[in-house]
C-alpha cells in the first residue's frame, strides 16, 4: 500500500495569543512541525506541543524560521548562509531539549516560511540549512519542497530528505508556490484540496496556477494550522487519502 506522511505546523501560539486547533488536529495527522521560539511559540508552548505529540502518537520535527514575531517569519529577511546554518541549529537545539525531556526522538526539519521559500530557490541558503541539520544529527530528515533548492542540497550533504507537496496552497508551473496575498495563493475549497492531494500521490501532478499540469513528487503533505479550516482540511484529506488506498504514517516510515 502507498503511504504518505500528513504533516501540520503547530505550537505557534505565543504567551497569552493562540494560535490553531492543535490538540483538535493532532489525532489525524502523522508529523508535527514544532514552532521553535523565533517566528512563533515560547518554551511553555513548545513543551506542551511536544507532550501533546507524543500523548496522540505523532512524530515532531522541529520547524525553524526567521526571527521575526511580528511577521509570524512570513517576510524574506537578508541574513547571511553563516548566521542561518547558526540560527536553525540554535532553534533545533531548542526543541531538542524539550523532545529529550519528553522521551521523544525528533524525526526531521522542516524550514518555515520565507526561510523555506527563500532557501527553495537560494543554494547557498539551502546548503547552510541542511549543514546545520546534519551537524546536530545526520539522522534527521529534512522536509523541503517538491523539486527545490533545498531538497539537491540534503542530497549533496547526505540528510535524507522527504518532498512535501502543500493541501492549500497554489503552485506556479516552475513548482514553487503561488506568494501569499496573490490570487489563487490560498485553497479554500476542502474538497478541491483532498482531490488535488491524492492525485498528487497518485499521479504525481499538480495544476498550476496557469492550468498547466507539472509532475510533482508527494513523501509528504503540508496544511497549515494557522488556516480557519486547517482543522477540516486534515479532517477530509486523512479521509480522502485512506478511502484512496493510501496510508497515512509518519515520514520516517517512508524515507529511508
Amino acid at each position: 500500500m502507498k503511504k504518505i506522511d500528513l504533516n501540520c505546523d503547530l505550537g505557534e501560539s505565543f504567551g497569552a495569543y493562540v494560535i490553531g486547533l492543535d490538540e483538535d488536529i493532532l489525532p489525524h495527522i502523522s508529523s508535527a512541525n514544532v514552532a521553535c521560539g523565533f517566528h512563533a511559540s515560547d518554551p511553555a508552548v513548545m513543551a506542551k506541543t511536544v507532550a501533546l505529540a507524543k500523548a496522540a502518537g505523532v512524530a515532531v520535527g522541529a520547524h525553524p524560521g526567521y526571527p521575526d514575531l511580528q511577521g509570524f517569519g512570513r517576510r524574506n529577511m537578508a541574513v547571511p548562509p553563516k548566521e542561518v546554518k547558526a540560527m536553525v541549529q540554535y532553534q533545533i537545539g531548542a526543541l531538542l531539549a524539550f523532545c529529550t525531556a519528553s522521551g521523544v526522538a525528533m524525526q526531521h526539519v522542516k524550514p518555515h516560511g520565507a526561510l523555506y521559500n527563500m532557501a527553495g530557490k537560494d543554494e547557498a541558503l539551502a546548503m547552510a540549512i541542511c549543514e546545520g541539520i546534519y551537524e546536530v544529527d545526520r539522522d534527521l530528515i529534512l522536509l523541503g519542497l517538491s523539486g527545490s533548492k533545498l531538497l539537491s542540497a540534503a542530497e549533496a550533504c547526505g540528510l535524507r530528505a522527504a518532498s512535501e507537496v502543500f493541501a492549500d496552497r497554489g503552485y506556479r508551473e516552475d513548482a514553487s508556490l503561488v506568494p501569499r496575498g496573490t490570487p489563487g495563493a490560498m485553497i479554500e475549497d476542502e474538497d478541491l484540496a483532498v482531490a488535488r492531494v491524492i492525485r498528487m500521490a497518485k499521479e504525481g501532478l499538480v495544476t498550476a496556477d496557469t492550468g498547466q499540469d507539472i509532475p510533482i513528487r508527494a513523501d509528504s503533505v503540508c496544511v497549515h494550522g494557522d488556516s480557519p479550516k486547517a482543522l477540516a482540511f486534515v479532517q477530509k484529506i486523512r479521509t480522502g487519502l485512506e478511502a484512496a488506498g493510501i496510508a497515512v504514517a509518519p515520514v520516517q516510515e517512508i524515507i529511508r
